[in-house]
C-alpha cells in the first residue's frame, strides 16, 4: 500500500487490477479522493492507496530509467548525468548511497522506483522518467 501524498505525476507504481499486477504511471493525483490516476499500460483508471504497491528499486529498473553501471570495488555506482547511486554490492539495494553536487543522502532500507524518482526531482529539479 502507498500514501498517496508520496506520489507525483510520472511516478512508477504497481497496481492491482482485478487481481492481475501491472506496472502503470501516475497521470494525477487526488488528495481529496485519496485516489490516484494511473495509466497501467491499457487504460487509465484510479486507484486507491490498497491497491498500489510500490515497485522494487533494483538494476533493470535503473536501466530502464537510463542510469549507466560501473562496478568499483564489489561496490556499484549507477550514474545519470551529475546524479550518483552506490550501492556496497551488487544487488544489494537495502543500503544505498545517492548524491547529486554537494546533496548527499544514504538510506539503509530499500527504496521504490517511486520515492527515487521523488528523490531525483528534489535534489536535481529534474524528472527522472522512462
Amino acid at each position: 500500500m502507498l500514501k498517496i501524498g508520496e506520489l507525483k505525476q510520472g511516478d512508477i507504481v504497481k497496481v492491482s487490477d482485478e487481481g492481475v499486477e501491472r506496472d502503470g504511471t501516475v497521470v494525477r493525483v487526488s488528495q481529496e479522493e485519496n485516489q490516484a490516476l494511473v495509466n497501467n499500460g491499457i487504460q487509465e483508471f484510479w486507484y486507491s492507496p490498497h491497491e498500489m504497491t510500490a515497485v522494487p528499486l533494483d538494476e533493470s529498473q535503473l536501466t530502464k530509467l537510463g542510469f549507466e553501471k560501473q562496478e568499483m570495488d564489489g561496490a556499484v555506482k549507477y550514474l545519470k548525468g551529475a546524479f550518483r547511486l552506490v550501492t556496497p554490492r551488487q544487488g544489494d539495494f537495502n543500503n544505498i548511497e545517492m548524491w547529486y553536487r554537494e546533496d548527499r543522502r544514504h538510506f539503509n532500507f530499500p527504496l521504490g522506483v517511486h520515492q527515487l524518482q521523488n528523490l531525483h526531482l528534489d535534489m536535481t529539479k529534474v524528472p527522472l522518467e522512462l
